[in-house]
């Protein structure tokens, strides 16, 4: 073998070296939430994920938590020695913990990914979270709530403030879900909506709207402009169960769409769908579930997370969101 071919070699064994799993090191993530709970999340998507190869060793309600590599996971010790994870950061705490490294994973906000990317990686679910409007009780007139539809501009809203992120839609369920989504209409229609809201006594078109989440505020203040062009007065108010109507985000945790539609109205405050055992079914169940405009679907949105280059492995989120971190691992962790 030439010293052409033994430089090769050499340079091979380097890289692969380079890209080899390493045990040890620590992962840090950055979540924008706080989970207030006086225990860490035994379910859902997220940190709950991380039990079976992590074991907690430190809870701190509302900023910081702490796993530590089972050494007899089921699956096999993880590469990594432990996750940090910091809640309640800002979305320029993170950038700059992302620059100077001390983050390495962190959780992006509504149309934030063209701003804050700068050429990182992006992991990125399927669309699994639903972002809807849900009416109270005490908004009967149905021409009330078909007005407030129609003004809606989702378009807008899609390409302005969340920067094309996720999918515009009038159904419950997304279309990669269901396949039928796209059947829902989800258009602006400012001319029927100001005659529907023209119908109807001034006092019905005046209407109190709680916002479930900040991050959903700058949604909920274009609702607003939105609204009152159609005739209609909402006033943004603080979150409890007086509000004539709520702006909310709903996750979908199962890939099953029978179960996924099931979890969403009953999270909305609809009643339970009808049985569905064909596709047709599952798309009338639904219909019926929307008619009446007890609820307005606006939006599916997807997790994303932006990623730091030393974080090596497969991409540590599923398709649906949920956190697979015990493949992952960070350069300059320990031989």
């Amino acid at each position: 073998m030439g010293k052409w071919g033994a430089w090769c070699l050499v340079l091979a064994a380097c890289a692969a070296a380079a890209t080899r799993p390493r045990y040890g090191g620590t992962l840090r993530v950055e979540l924008r939430e706080a989970v207030q709970a006086p225990d860490p999340p035994q379910t859902g998507p997220g940190m709950a994920d991380l039990f079976g190869s992590f074991a907690i060793t430190r809870w701190e309600a509302g900023h910081r938590a702490v796993f530590a590599a089972d050494e007899s996971a089921a699956g096999g010790r993880p590469f990594l020695d432990t996750v940090e994870i910091e809640m309640a950061r800002s979305a320029r705490e993170q950038l700059a913990d992302l620059n100077l490294g001390r983050a390495d994973i962190v959780q992006v906000g509504l149309g934030e990914v063209p701003r804050l990317q700068g050429g990182r990686r992006v992991w990125s679910s399927v669309p699994v979270r639903l972002v809807a409007l849900a009416f109270g009780a005490r908004v009967e007139d149905a021409r009330v709530r078909e007005a407030l539809a129609l003004a809606i501009d989702r378009d807008a809203i899609h390409r302005v403030l969340l920067q094309r992120q996720g999918e515009i839609s009038g159904a419950l369920l997304p279309q990669w879900l269901s396949g039928y989504a796209f059947l829902f209409p989800s258009s602006a229609d400012l001319n029927r909506a100001r005659g529907l809201s023209g119908g109807v006594a001034a006092p019905a078109r005046a209407l109190s709207l709680a916002v479930e989440d900040p991050a959903l505020r700058s949604i909920a203040d274009r609702i607003v402009l939105n609204a009152r062009d159609a005739g209609l007065t909402v006033s943004v108010v603080p979150p409890g169960n007086s509000a004539d109507v709520r702006l909310l985000e709903s996750r979908i945790s199962s890939a099953d769409p029978v179960r996924a539609l099931a979890a969403l109205a009953a999270a909305v405050g609809l009643p339970e769908p009808a049985r569905s055992d064909t596709p047709e079914a599952l798309y009338a169940a639904e219909r019926a579930l929307l008619e009446g405009f007890r609820v307005i679907p606006l939006f599916h949105l997807p997790d994303v997370y932006l990623v730091s280059p030393r974080v090596k492995g497969a991409p540590g989120i599923t398709p649906l969101g949920e956190w697979r971190f015990e493949t992952l691992w960070v350069e300059g962790g320990r031989p």
